[in-house]
């Protein structure tokens, strides 16, 4: 039963929260506008509820709450925030928005609306769609910025949804939003958009890192107390204003630390950083920065390798901090981070702090970036799936400081080559670039650059490019230009190709109608004509098998195919139901053939879903494999749903990693825990052994995930045995 007069309370409570977190609100107009916003949503939406039960006006005020409260935006957005929804779901026009609020707001809601259409929560956005919504980012950023709060806020309230819907939602989160909010230097929203994607993708290592976070908590705290006691003894004895906080890395870093440097979450020795905010005003800030440093390093040892400096050079992000590593007196690396209050703001709450600053430096930054995605997204080449990885290239990236002859600094992301760099300073230099001279020395287009080089590019009108420089560049800019390049020169081949086969058909006296040139594609195994004459241009058609046909009267008669099945996809997998199968896939959760995906071999009690390859049938992923976020992104209309059923005595492939000391006869007691005491089949075992620490890698055939975790747990109890993980593929 819906309590109306319960509802209208809240509803009061949360337009003042939202007023009160509102700082940049102040005038009365302004007020009065949110005002009439407000009451606009809760008019248009007043028949609609969401998953969870509560009404669905909730959702868009929440949205503007995030937009004021954690990106920092004034009135104009926050009223876009409350009206997002409203032309895309209510009877609401775009005409009747510019008439109660005006154009500009006209302007960002048709934004909002052209994209809201692509991201519903029922279907996972697909790289065409995203392409759509950077569009609408070089119109006015604000789009982004609220849709990046509208994001934050439904994976916030993900709970309600379906599995296979919230699995679909975190991937697309993480793959393209997460990104995104990192490149716009929104570093609190990208971590929570991070941490709830991993909440949902892999809830039991969410739920392991959150748990040991929390029994950490204590110990921490007093570390940090004592650790920044003398800091702060001698930052107020020099006079300066200043807050010490200790950061904790979110749960998602940590996570991606245990996975790609396979270190167990004991060994981290970054779990949380000393912050150091210096209130300051600008022409001193970077002076004070490093005034603090030395204080730091007066105190405690820095580690020298450790040393970045973003005050001097900041990210492309905007990002500008001060960190060192230093050795605590428990012999702890413990990270210090220096920055300015500014600095801080602007780390938090990226470029919508920026334009309260108001830098021209920073602003044409941005410009820059936008830019870059403009000249991305204006190469009517890139397919959209091309244009995302590009895209994603220059949205990720560490990045690089390079300069050119004459001092001018270009940044470039981290691994950046020769090449990149010369596509970074023109196309054209890019296209017919030869070689180039790295700090005055003569090196070859594919050389690595490091930061601080100083480079010149080395330029013949007769350079073309060519498929391996796909190989030497990294830069979205540089991928997108060379493929555009090829695919221009491949239409001109083709096009030449055209003419010298129209008259090797008249010379082999074979007429060029439809009917042949369908069976010569099909002779050589072709997908299209254009192919055709371009492979006859550059030579790799074979033409002495033309023999092989039979030609009468110009015709090339039909050979006898084999009568192919319906094309018909999932009438094709589908078989019948047989009692031995375990694995159920699809909406009806149907029997179809599959196979088991070799990059994560899954087995029973692994959470998993089935992708539709074009060439293998069905195969079967665990939803946190390294190429799920990927393929739930980009091809989302591939993926169904899948689940063990049944758990029959079938045995599954799976890898195990075992480390400890070397002992005489471990090995012997590793093999005989598997073979004698569990009956477990042994596929192959290779054990290598350096300076008295082992690693062993054992692959065997198990029935499910809890036959996997006695095993697991049994090994771990064989003396000199330090850890036993599970490995994938």
């Amino acid at each position: 039963m819906i309590n109306q007069e319960e509802e209208n309370k809240e509803l009061g409570r949360r337009y003042r929260a939202l007023l009160r977190v509102s700082k940049t609100v102040d005038k009365k107009e302004d007020k009065i506008k949110i005002r009439k916003a407000f009451d606009v949503a809760i008019e248009a939406h007043k028949d609609m509820r969401r998953k969870s039960g509560e009404p669905y006006v909730y959702h868009p005020i929440e949205v503007a709450r995030i937009v004021s409260e954690e990106i920092g935006l004034g009135t104009t957005s926050i009223v876009c925030a409350l009206l997002h929804d409203t032309v895309e779901d209510t009877e609401m026009t775009l005409d009747d928005i510019e008439r109660m609020f005006g154009l500009k707001e006209r302007k960002i809601i048709d934004g909002l609306t052209k994209i809201s259409g692509v991201v519903d929560h029922s279907v996972s956005m697909q790289a065409e769609n995203f392409r759509k919504i950077l569009l609408t980012l070089s119109d006015d950023v604000r789009v982004i910025l609220i849709k990046l709060a509208d994001r934050l806020h439904n994976m916030r309230t993900l709970d309600a949804m379906r599995r296979d819907k919230q699995l679909k939602i975190a991937s697309e989160t993480i793959f393209l939003y997460a990104p995104l909010a990192h490149r716009l230097g929104l570093y609190a929203l990208k971590t929570e958009l991070e941490d709830l994607s991993l909440k949902y993708t892999d809830p039991e290592i969410y739920t392991e890192i959150t748990n040991k976070l929390q029994k950490s908590k204590a110990v921490r705290t007093r570390f940090v107390n004592q650790f920044s006691l003398p800091i702060k003894n001698e930052l107020k004895e020099q006079g300066f204003n200043f807050s010490v906080k200790a950061r904790t890395k979110s749960v998602y870093s940590i996570y991606n630390k245990i996975k790609t440097k396979n270190v167990k979450y004991e060994e981290i020795y970054d779990v949380f950083a000393i912050r150091v905010i210096l209130d300051t005003p600008p022409e001193k800030e970077k002076s004070i920065c490093w005034n603090t440093y030395s204080i730091v390093t007066d105190f405690y040892q820095p580690n020298p390798d450790r040393l970045r400096d973003w005050v001097s050079t900041p990210k492309g992000n905007g990002y500008e901090s001060l960190h060192t590593t230093v050795m605590s007196p428990g012999g702890k690396w413990v990270e210090v981070q220096i920055r300015s209050k500014r600095m801080d703001e602007i780390a938090e709450k990226g470029y919508a702090a920026h334009w309260k600053y108001k830098e021209g430096s920073e602003e044409s930054k941005f410009d820059n970036w936008i830019d870059k995605i403009r000249e991305l997204l204006e190469n009517p080449d890139l397919n959209a799936v091309d244009f995302i990885d590009d895209f994603k290239l220059n949205l990720f990236s560490e990045e690089i400081f390079i300069f050119t002859p004459t001092g001018e600094i270009k940044n470039l992301p981290k691994g950046a080559s020769a090449l990149d760099f010369a596509f970074e300073i023109h196309t054209e230099v890019g296209y017919h670039c030869m070689g180039a001279k790295v700090n005055h020395k003569l090196v070859p287009l594919s050389t690595g650059l490091n930061s601080g080089d100083q480079v010149e590019i080395i330029t013949s009108k007769k350079q073309k490019p060519n498929e391996s420089w796909l190989e030497y560049v990294i830069s979205g800019k540089a991928k997108s230009k060379i493929k555009s390049a090829l695919k221009e020169n491949k239409r001109r081949l083709a096009k030449e190709g055209k003419l010298g086969f129209e008259k090797w058909l008249k010379k082999h006296k074979i007429n060029n109608t439809d009917h042949n040139i369908k069976q010569l594609l099909s002779f050589f195994r072709l997908p299209s004509l254009y192919e055709m004459h371009y492979q006859f241009e550059v030579g790799k058609l074979k033409l002495n098998k033309i023999a092989e046909l039979k030609i009468e009267g110009g015709l090339i008669l039909r050979k006898e195919t084999e009568h192919k099945p319906k094309d018909d996809f999932i009438e094709q997998l589908k078989k019948k139901g047989t009692k031995e199968e375990m694995l159920v896939i699809g909406e009806n959760m149907d029997h179809f053939e599959y196979k088991i995906s070799p990059c994560c071999n899954p087995i029973p009690g692994d959470e998993v879903f089935g992708f539709i390859t074009i060439k293998e049938g069905i195969k079967i992923h665990k939803t946190n494999c390294p190429n799920a976020v990927q393929l739930m992104s980009n091809y989302a209309y591939r993926v169904v749903k899948a689940r063990w059923t049944s758990q029959q005595q079938i045995a599954f492939l799976a890898g195990i990693k075992i480390t400890g000391i070397d002992d005489v006869g471990l090995v012997n007691n590793v093999t005989r825990v598997i073979s004698e005491e569990l009956n477990v089949n042994m596929r192959s075992i290779s054990f290598d052994s350096q300076d008295g620490v082992f690693e062993g890698i054992v692959m065997l055939y198990v029935h499910d995930t809890k036959h996997l975790r006695h095993l697991k747990a049994k090994l771990k109890l064989i003396k000199g045995v330090i850890n036993v993980s599970r490995i994938d593929g």
